[in-house]
């Protein structure tokens, strides 16, 4: 097989900034030891996040200069709308500035007190939401997407068996919706099967409950389930796209990943009484219906994008990128999620670093020290990130401990990643010397964003 080039030429850069690991030590050091708080100008390759930080293509950047900013019925909306209705096959879409706040609008009309909202498996934001709300947000992940050395075409599904066992635990009545999240971010970047997407479909409506996609990676499940499920290697990623849509009520999207904006997202569905109250809070919270947060220029770059996404060329590139790294980890011995998911490679920290307990955040270590050996920003997704504290204070520790590099859209080459590959390699070798940390400041609420650290052990730094 001949090297999968990148699809694009490269028509425009920005510089990279160099620092020294004394620098670096400082720079942590200021940050509390959370990667959040690290200047991005400190950052040499950044994948703390695939969200917003893709490269727009030369179409998009056109596009933005004929964006129409009128308040109310901007031609730029018109075309945004036709885009999602063809792609999606729902009549009914409503734009935010973001997927957190479509996620915001959609649960503070269906969620509430004694609600359920049940997923393969919800994000950070999502479940904040949810929480807010006053509902409780239950993850349904399938066995095998919990063991991350363990290749599986499908670990991203949701466990059908769980979600009939609670739906006839909890009763129907009392579960607002069902969402499923493709991929799935916080399983690994994994994908879902049309046949679970299908599965999942027939419990809802059989009980009466709304099932809503998450679509922020619509593109990458697509390819995936067109490269590895039977009977769909010769369909289009646009038909496989429509088809999974086809058995949704609604969905939500942050347009700024699979979209490749620096902003935006959308809710669709087919649901009039649903759409009025969630315009009415739209209003409220973000702006006209025809624009819901949202300049007439970004409109227009999301709809080129949900276009220019499903192109195949790029997504084998994109797959193979993510396949590339993570092959390069695992012929070293690294712990690594398997199979390679579809927009970021994930280190699985608890076996990486056995020897910090999760109440130390070895995820929380492993992204400093990625940091500290190679200026490589990247974000943790366990204990910290969705760790509870029980009635005693003790953390109740997540399912997995993970360290996600997200890799940005159409940004970075081969050599980048070859260099990620070789900063992993070096944090491997010395991984017996680190140790944990403890936490000195959170929020009640998404603290991994704002979190500070210092070391569990006083005598320990990184130098």
């Amino acid at each position: 097989m001949r090297t999968i080039i990148e699809p694009f030429r490269i028509k425009s850069v920005e510089p990279i900034y160099f620092t020294s690991r004394e620098e670096r030590e400082r720079i942590l050091e200021k940050a509390f030891y959370n990667p959040f708080l690290i200047r991005s100008k400190d950052v040499l390759i950044d994948l703390l996040t695939d969200s917003g930080t893709s490269a727009m293509s030369s179409n998009q950047w056109a596009g933005i200069m004929q964006g129409d900013e009128s308040y109310a019925g901007s031609p730029s909306f018109y075309r945004f709308e036709k885009t999602i209705r063809e792609l999606t096959g729902m009549p009914i879409v409503i734009p935010t500035h973001q997927g957190r706040a479509a996620e915001k609008i959609l649960f503070s009309v269906m969620g509430g007190a004694e609600k359920y909202i049940v997923s393969n498996t919800l994000f950070d934001t999502t479940r904040a939401n949810i929480e807010c709300s006053g509902a409780t947000g239950i993850d349904l992940l399938c066995e095998e997407g919990k063991y991350p050395s363990i290749p599986a075409p499908f670990k991203g599904n949701m466990d059908v068996e769980a979600l009939e066992s609670f739906i006839d635990e909890k009763g129907a009545s009392v579960i607002s919706l069902c969402m499923l999240t493709i991929t799935n971010n916080s399983g690994g970047g994994q994908p879902v099967s049309m046949q679970n997407i299908r599965e999942v479909k027939a419990i809802c409506e059989k009980n009466g409950i709304p099932l809503f996609i998450d679509a922020c990676r619509f593109a990458e499940n697509a390819y995936f389930i067109k490269s590895r499920e039977k009977g769909y290697e010769n369909r289009s990623i646009e038909s496989i796209a429509t088809e999974m849509f086809s058995f949704a009520d609604g969905c939500t999207m942050s347009a700024k990943k699979d979209a490749f904006a620096n902003i935006g997202g959308f809710i669709a569905m087919y649901d009039e009484s649903l759409a009025l109250k969630c315009r009415n809070l739209l209003i409220i919270t973000e702006g006209f219906p025809t624009y819901g947060g949202l300049a007439g220029r970004d409109l227009e770059a999301i709809a080129i994008g949900l276009e220019e996404v499903m192109d195949e060329n790029y997504l084998a590139y994109r797959i193979r990128s993510i396949e590339y790294l993570t092959n390069k980890l695992v012929e070293a011995g690294v712990p690594v999620m398997q199979p390679a998911g579809g927009h970021a490679v994930y280190l699985d920290a608890k076996a990486f670093l056995p020897q910090i307990p999760v109440d130390q955040y070895p995820g929380q270590v492993l992204a400093c020290a990625l940091y500290l050996e190679g200026g490589i920003r990247s974000v943790e997704i366990g204990s910290l990130m969705f760790g509870k504290y029980d009635n005693c204070g003790a953390l109740v520790p997540a399912a997995m401990e993970l360290v996600r590099l997200a890799i940005p859209r159409r940004v970075y080459t081969q050599s980048h990643i070859d260099y990620v590959a070789e900063v992993i390699l070096e944090v491997f070798k010395k991984r017996k010397e680190l140790k944990g940390l403890r936490i000195v400041e959170e929020a009640l609420v998404l603290r991994h964003f704002t979190a500070k650290f210092e070391w569990a052990s006083e005598s320990f730094c990184f130098a």
